[in-house]
């Protein structure tokens, strides 16, 4: 068994100078890298957004020209492929932003969650954005239920933190973080402002990854827990942690 290692973000594809097309930003480029592999397997996991075959294309688009091997597990409107298969053959998975409470549900349903734990502890890099953050940990502020955010709290738990995505641009994100750990509904928890990310090893964080370069005023990463019947929020900024 491997420790797992996971990547957790609000960023990872990068927009570009033509409409609708995307480009890996470092984070990705540095997940490939350390799969160790000269030519990494990538699955890409659409379900948060249905399966949206745009942005399916759009992630196959991005990642045409990096020698890597790119294939997807899709559940609509049944699944393409064996889930356990699908991912226990990739080095990387890259789940995609959308609706987590709906991901979580499809993936319990098909057994995708199951699949999901032994890949990682197979070696398999486990990452995404968005929803594809909180659903490795045990859950998080979402807008999955309407436009007033809600927490889900029935994420995978593979790590054993609550997670803040979009934490600098979504102002009901940062607050209700706060809200979910002061009254104990999510234990400590990180979170990442946009093109942000948390590489974690084990279940421990060990560098707060980025698609922008670090600046003491730019996007950081936290750690909001409870202390003493308060609520501290610590910010992490670009790096090593460990």
């Amino acid at each position: 068994m491997t420790a797992q290692r996971i990547l957790a973000t609000s960023g990872g594809f990068l927009a570009t100078d033509r409409w609708g097309v995307m480009k890996p930003g470092p984070m990705i480029l540095e997940a490939l890298r350390r799969t160790g592999k000269s030519r990494p397997r990538v699955c890409l996991l659409m379900t948060a957004s249905g399966d949206d075959a745009t942005y399916l294309a759009r992630s196959y688009a991005a990642l045409s020209d990096l020698g890597c091997d790119v294939d997807h597990l899709a559940l609509f409107t049944m699944p393409n492929r064996d889930p356990a298969e699908a991912l226990m053959s990739s080095d990387l998975v890259w789940v995609g932003g959308g609706s987590v409470a709906n991901l979580l549900a499809l993936w319990r349903l098909h057994r995708v969650d199951e699949a999901l734990r032994a890949a990682a502890d197979n070696g398999t890099i486990l990452a995404g954005v968005s929803a594809g953050s909180i659903c490795w940990h045990v859950g998080g502020p979402t807008d999955s239920f309407g436009p007033t955010l809600a927490p889900v709290t029935d994420a995978l738990a593979l790590l054993p933190y609550g997670n803040g995505v979009h934490y600098d641009s979504e102002a009901q994100r940062r607050p209700l973080l706060h809200s979910l750990v002061g009254d104990g509904t999510l234990p400590t928890s990180y979170a990442t402002d946009d093109r942000i990310g948390l590489w974690y090893e084990a279940d421990e964080v060990v560098e707060v990854m980025s698609d922008v370069p670090a600046s003491p005023e730019g996007p950081a990463a936290y750690r909001v827990e409870r202390v003493g019947g308060e609520v501290v929020e610590t910010r992490l900024s670009i790096g090593r942690q460990l």
